[in-house]
């Protein structure tokens, strides 16, 4: 391979060079056995070309300690790049229609939905039994098993497995559950050298950007942009934004680090209380490269990962792939049980806030998530403003319901970011009731007063004007009187927030309340 890589470069020695085998087709689409273009996964989305000139990738919302993130802010800076915010919006609904092919092709659907939401509201309402349960069932089979009670524990504990190991380097697949305690900054602080095998989370390692989706960690770059991180960071071709190119890159600079890492850690999509096993689901393989290549694994879990029986996992197999991608199955299922001859295995069970959501009557159904990312891709608010306008570890509609139970001050101007359309809520897996739950916190946000005073004051105006219907109506046919004869100065204005990025409507001549007293409330003529 020493054609593709010199050991004394940071990156491809020869411009281009990639193996003949994943060199792109014509058209940059995989097919299948019999030539035909595939219709499912990422993988099979069509490119997205633009004429208009190369721009900056916006930057996510600014951090101001704990003061509430600016979603606004950030998405006003999302949508003022065409190129990005056209290229997330497609690709985010390719995404979400792919979905739906895979749905409709299975008539279970709706009842494998139904089997996986009960099977998750039995677990979480029996948790401490089932907790108990893979504890005992994974030390019997020999494995290490650690509880932390937040993200600052899981942080220390594998810490101190590191060095008492020695370790000073370590290969991690995609965790949420580790980026919502910081586990790489902590460790980077305590010198140890941490190495992201997904490729979306490596490009945003390389970019020192967090995640913006919970699937694809980097849908919100352009290949132009995935052509600037690498070619600062490994030394590519800075003009060369082919995606086989790119990708390749990658992997043969990280594949050495890989085989000379001292430990490895992978998230964890479902751990079995049966069997105490830990299953995670990807599409690179690079789970199987964490777990297995190392002499010591490491195996963070978050305490609602947790389901009964193998036979339980059949279900939300089935629906994990098909909901986040539009694909049948993820190309790697992998199941870890217990340590391999001569090597070690840690499992951390992560409650971090888990346990007080568990007692929140609207909340806690919110543990339900099984990271898909479905009600992301259908999200309108989410597609047009970027994952990382949102400021925290888990972005779109799930986020909303999940984030404020983080830190409702830093988090209150979350569930606002939301048109409440419902659609999050169809497409869950699970049947979380997404929509349902965003309005609840904005409510519980207002009457403990984590919202503007402004806002306040005009959410107060707005009740006291739609509990009353005559009041009601009054409003309406002045505003529409308005409309009709005001300057457009007048009604495109900072005041008017739903005049910024698109037309008001028009108004109608008649309201319906008064269309309906006319034509339906007539007196029937007596028999």
């Amino acid at each position: 391979m020493s054609e593709e890589l010199d050991p004394n470069t940071r990156g491809p020695a020869r411009e281009g060079v990639i193996h003949p085998e994943v060199r792109a087709p014509n058209d940059e689409s995989e097919r299948g056995p019999n030539g035909q273009r595939l219709q499912h996964a990422e993988a099979a989305s069509k490119p997205i070309r633009a004429d208009a000139p190369r721009e900056p990738q916006p930057r996510g919302a600014r951090i101001k300690g704990n003061r509430p993130v600016d979603q606004a802010e950030a998405a006003e800076r999302f949508l003022a790049a065409p190129l990005h915010q056209k290229a997330h919006d497609e690709r985010l609904w390719d995404v979400r229609k792919k979905r739906d092919t895979a749905a409709h092709g299975i008539p279970e659907w709706e009842e494998l939905r139904e089997i996986a939401s009960q099977i998750k509201a039995h677990t979480l309402t029996h948790l401490d039994q089932y907790l108990a349960q893979f504890e005992a069932a994974a030390k019997a089979n020999g494995v290490h098993v650690h509880w932390a009670e937040d993200g600052a524990a899981h942080n220390r504990i594998v810490l101190d497995i590191l060095r008492k190991h020695g370790a000073k380097s370590l290969v991690k697949s995609k965790s949420m559950l580790t980026e919502e305690c910081g586990f790489r900054h902590f460790m980077a602080a305590n010198g140890i050298d941490i190495i992201e095998t997904d490729l979306g989370e490596r490009i945003q390692q390389l970019d020192d950007e967090e995640p913006s989706h919970v699937v694809m960690p980097a849908v919100h770059k352009t290949r132009l942009d995935v052509a600037d991180v690498f070619a600062r960071t490994l030394g590519t071709d800075p003009d060369n934004d082919d995606a086989h190119y790119l990708a390749e890159s990658q992997r043969e600079t990280t594949r050495p680090l890989i085989l000379k890492a001292d430990a490895g850690l992978t998230g964890c999509n479902f751990a079995i209380a049966e069997t105490g096993t830990v299953v995670t689901c990807t599409n690179e393989g690079n789970a199987d490269l964490s777990g297995n290549v190392p002499p010591l694994q490491i195996h963070s879990i978050g305490i609602e990962k947790i389901v009964p029986k193998v036979e339980h996992l059949g279900v939300f197999i089935r629906l994990l792939s098909r909901s986040a991608l539009g694909s049948p199955i993820t190309q790697y299922t992998s199941h870890f049980k217990g340590p391999r001859a001569g090597t070690e295995m840690h499992m951390v069970l992560v409650d971090n806030g888990r346990s007080e959501r568990l007692g929140m009557e609207e909340f806690w159904t919110s543990l339900k998530c099984i990271r898909c990312g479905a009600c992301m891709n259908t999200c309108p608010v989410y597609r047009r403003s970027g994952g990382l306008s949102y400021g925290a570890t888990y972005s779109g509609p799930i986020g909303l319901i999940i984030d404020p139970t983080f830190n409702k001050r830093k988090y209150s101007t979350l569930p606002f970011s939301s048109t409440m359309n419902g659609s999050c809520t169809n497409v869950c897996p699970v049947k979380i009731n997404i929509h349902e739950q965003i309005f609840a916190w904005r409510k519980v946000l207002a009457e403990e007063h984590q919202i503007p005073l402004l806002k306040q004051g005009m959410m107060k105006a707005a009740g006291a004007v739609l509990s009353r219907p005559a009041a009601y109506r009054a409003a309406i046919g002045a505003a529409d009187s308005a409309l009709r004869v005001l300057p457009r100065f007048a009604v495109y204005n900072p005041a008017n927030t739903w005049g910024k990025k698109r037309e008001m409507p028009h108004a109608p001549r008649q309201s319906f309340h008064a269309w309906y007293r006319q034509n339906r409330m007539k007196k029937e003529p007596e028999a």
